[in-house]
């Protein structure tokens, strides 16, 4: 497929064309994986583009380029970046040819949730060139500022369409629960999600900060807002997720001790959340009986690096502590009840959590409590987050809850009980939590929030 792309280079607007050439599966499947073949694309560029873009004493150019490729299906889409796709170094024009760089690699896969046709339509692309100067190449030259394109108007960039057929008897039989199903919006529209198409990371993908793995567990029904009782039950639709990583920092309080220590410091080690963002969304039409509601469920795995607290112990004895926090699955929900203008918009995360307390010391001497000084059992974490400041688990954004923290147990060593000091001090409702998310980095998408960015403790900056 040959494309014309609008290309903004330093000296100005040029055409650039881009044949794009790729291996497809003639047909896929339902909940599968679809995989392209290696990738190739071949750019001409024109000696204008090139007048004073290049260093004096060029003789080598080399490339990457990132394109996007829109993947739809009956409506939805999703896109898909082909990412750092190389192209080796060639002689360097002589100021009236054509630079010609071909670029290779391979592409990610994605998958869909129903059957129909998948098609791959060329949509904008990076382009950054890799000069080279003297007679010795060197492995990664140096790379000059982006350029930016798109493709011309009026044409068609369709790369390839992939069938994929409705399960046949004797096979995997098509789930009416997978179905794509729809998304409320400010409007009361309701659009499929777009999530029904998962893009995987590209292969070419260089330095991710996320995990490669789904996180571990799934989501907690308990922790899961159900709908207003009565009406229609909604229709429940199993999505493939999009898998990414955040950070979260925050405040955890201690009701009887009146102070608060920091939770995932942003300015020493912070740790990342990794997401399987939307794997489940619940939704019913307005129409129906009991009215609008949809909701999108993900989940993932909260690990949070060890804190150091400092309380004044009954007013005036001042304690020193390690907390180490022990997390389970993170369920995470948003959605909406009704239609506007009455329309309600709800956000909730919800954990078990215990914390072990080590490194203790009483006016700077150290007290001894032992390798298994705990909370007796792990307790709930429910956090909720306002709309707009909170709207989905992509944009992230404050959310705050209390707790009741258990009594301690197997605190003290050599035959001394420390538990009722511990739960005496520690334990009891009314703790306040209160934690911000920052936006969901989704590698391999574009305007894709990577690599993920701390965010400002609740209270401090803007979301």
């Amino acid at each position: 497929m040959s494309v014309a792309y609008e290309c903004v280079f330093p000296s100005g607007t040029h055409t650039v064309t881009a044949e794009i050439t790729g291996a497809y599966p003639d047909r896929g499947s339902v909940n599968r994986p679809v995989q392209p073949g290696e990738a190739t694309v071949r750019l001409t560029i024109g000696p204008g583009a090139l007048d004073g873009v290049l260093p004096e004493g060029t003789t080598a150019v080399a490339g990457l380029a990132d394109l996007t490729v829109l993947v739809a299906q009956k409506g939805r889409s999703a896109e898909a970046r082909w990412g750092a796709l190389a192209a080796p170094t060639v002689p360097a024009p002589d100021g009236t040819e054509d630079l010609v760089l071909e670029h290779r690699g391979a592409v990610p896969s994605v998958t869909v949730t129903a059957p129909g046709d998948i098609t791959f339509t060329a949509r904008a692309m990076r382009l950054k060139l890799r000069p080279q100067t003297g007679e010795v190449a060197t492995t990664q030259p140096a790379a000059l500022p982006a350029v930016d394109c798109l493709p011309a108007e009026g044409q068609d960039a369709l790369l390839a369409t992939v069938p994929v057929p409705v399960p046949v008897p004797g096979g995997t039989r098509p789930d009416p629960s997978q179905e794509p199903g729809p998304s409320a919006t400010p409007t009361g529209e309701e659009p499929v999600l777009p999530q029904d198409i998962a893009v995987e990371p590209s292969p070419t993908e260089p330095g991710s900060p996320c995990p490669t793995e789904k996180p571990a567990g799934g989501i907690d029904e308990s922790f899961v807002p159900q709908p207003p009782p009565g009406g229609e039950p909604p229709r429940v639709t199993i999505l493939p997720g999009r898998l990414g990583c955040a950070y979260a920092v925050g405040f955890a309080g201690v009701e009887k001790l009146g102070g608060a220590m920091i939770v995932n410091d942003p300015s020493a080690a912070p740790q990342l959340i990794n997401v399987l963002a939307v794997t489940r969304s619940v939704s019913r039409p307005g129409t129906r009986p009991g009215g609008s509601y949809f909701r999108a469920d993900s989940y993932g795995e909260l690990p949070l690096p060890d804190a150091t607290s400092t309380f004044l112990t009954f007013g005036f004895q001042p304690v020193t502590a390690k907390v180490e926090f022990t997390n389970g699955p993170v369920t995470i929900s948003t959605g909406t009840i009704g239609s506007p203008p009455n329309r309600l918009n709800f956000a909730q995360a919800g954990f078990y959590q215990s914390l072990r307390v080590y490194d203790v010391k009483v006016n700077g001497t150290p007290l001894d409590v032992g390798p298994t000084c705990r909370t007796a059992r792990p307790y709930r974490v429910v956090l909720h987050g306002k709309f707009p400041d909170y709207e989905n688990v992509f944009k992230g954004g404050p959310m705050r809850g209390t707790v009741t923290i258990p009594e301690f147990s197997g605190c003290g060593t050599g035959g001394e009980d420390l538990d009722q000091l511990f739960s005496a001090s520690l334990s009891g409702p009314g703790n306040l939590i209160a934690m911000r998310q920052g936006p969901l980095c989704i590698p391999n998408t574009p305007n894709n929030e990577c690599p993920p960015t701390i965010p400002p403790l609740p209270g401090q900056g803007t979301r």
